[in-house]
């Protein structure tokens, strides 16, 4: 019993090692590399879009890419949430 707990804690860590060494390239990617939208489901003018503005400004100083934000009223923010949810799932919207 003891020589088959050796090898199962052997081939345990076989697996985690190689785990984490295909993780590591996954990590090292860089983010971003196109321009971000930011949808603001208000009307243009608004404090939401004061702060929006703001914060992308920050953003694209800090991460050296362009934010970009962009206004979709209406439809009590069902228009802008339409619009999110349609796009790519890659982290750019």
């Amino acid at each position: 019993m003891n020589r088959q707990l050796q090898q199962l804690l052997q081939a345990f860590s076989v697996v985690g090692a190689a785990f984490a060494l295909s993780v590591a390239p996954a990590i090292a990617q860089k983010y971003p590399t196109k321009p971000v939208r930011i949808v603001v489901p208000f009307a243009p003018g608004g404090s939401s879009e004061i702060i929006a503005r703001a914060v992308a400004q920050k953003l694209s100083e800090q991460l050296g890419e362009q934010f970009i934000v962009e206004n979709k009223p209406g439809a009590a923010g069902n228009i802008a949430t339409a619009e999110v949810a349609k796009s790519e799932p890659d982290g750019y919207t």
